[in-house]
C-alpha cells in the first residue's frame, strides 16, 4: 500500500433488483427507488440507486481489494448522475496517501452518463489474524455521505 497505487476497476450491473434491494436493506422506502412510475411522475426516467447502496458498494469496493484486515475509518462520498437499471457502474480508485497502516483512497464510480459517485475512503489496513479490540475500532469509525445538489 503506496500513494499512488492505483486500484483495479470493479464493474457492478446496476439491476432493478440491486436498486430495489438496497433502498429496502438500508430501509429507504422513498417510491423512486423501488416504482418506475413513480419515479417518472417525478420527473426521472426509471427507479434509481439510493446513497446508502451506493455507499456500501464503495465501502464493498475498498475492504475487497485490501482484505480481511481492512477497517473502513472514514467514507466521504458525493453523488452525482444517477445510476439506473440496465447500467453499469465502474469504481476506480487510487491510493492518495498513506500513514503508517492508514490509506486515504480517492474513488470514482462512473457509469453511461457520467460520474455516479466521488469521494475519499480512509482505511486502515492489519494482518486479518492481528489482535484486535473491536470495541475500540467500532468508536473509530466516521461514515458520511452527502448528495450533490
Amino acid at each position: 500500500m503506496r500513494a499512488g497505487e492505483e486500484l483495479p476497476p470493479l464493474e457492478i450491473e446496476i439491476t432493478r433488483t440491486l436498486i430495489v434491494a438496497g433502498a429496502v436493506a438500508s430501509r429507504d422506502y422513498q417510491d423512486v427507488h423501488h416504482d418506475a412510475e413513480a419515479a417518472r411522475q417525478k420527473g426521472s426516467p426509471d427507479i434509481f440507486m439510493n446513497i446508502l447502496t451506493t455507499n456500501g458498494l464503495v465501502g464493498r469496493y475498498i475492504t475487497d481489494h485490501f482484505g480481511p484486515g481492512a477497517t473502513l475509518r472514514k467514507v466521504a462520498i458525493r453523488l452525482g448522475a444517477p445510476n439506473y437499471p440496465g447500467d453499469t457502474m465502474v469504481l476506480t480508485g487510487r491510493v492518495e496517501e498513506t500513514d503508517g497502516d492508514t490509506a486515504t483512497v480517492r474513488v470514482l464510480g462512473a457509469n453511461g452518463i457520467g460520474r455516479h459517485v466521488t469521494g475519499t475512503v480512509t482505511v486502515t489496513v492489519r494482518p486479518a489474524d492481528a489482535d484486535t479490540d473491536a470495541d475500540a475500532d467500532a468508536d473509530e469509525v466516521t461514515v458520511g455521505t452527502r448528495e450533490a445538489g
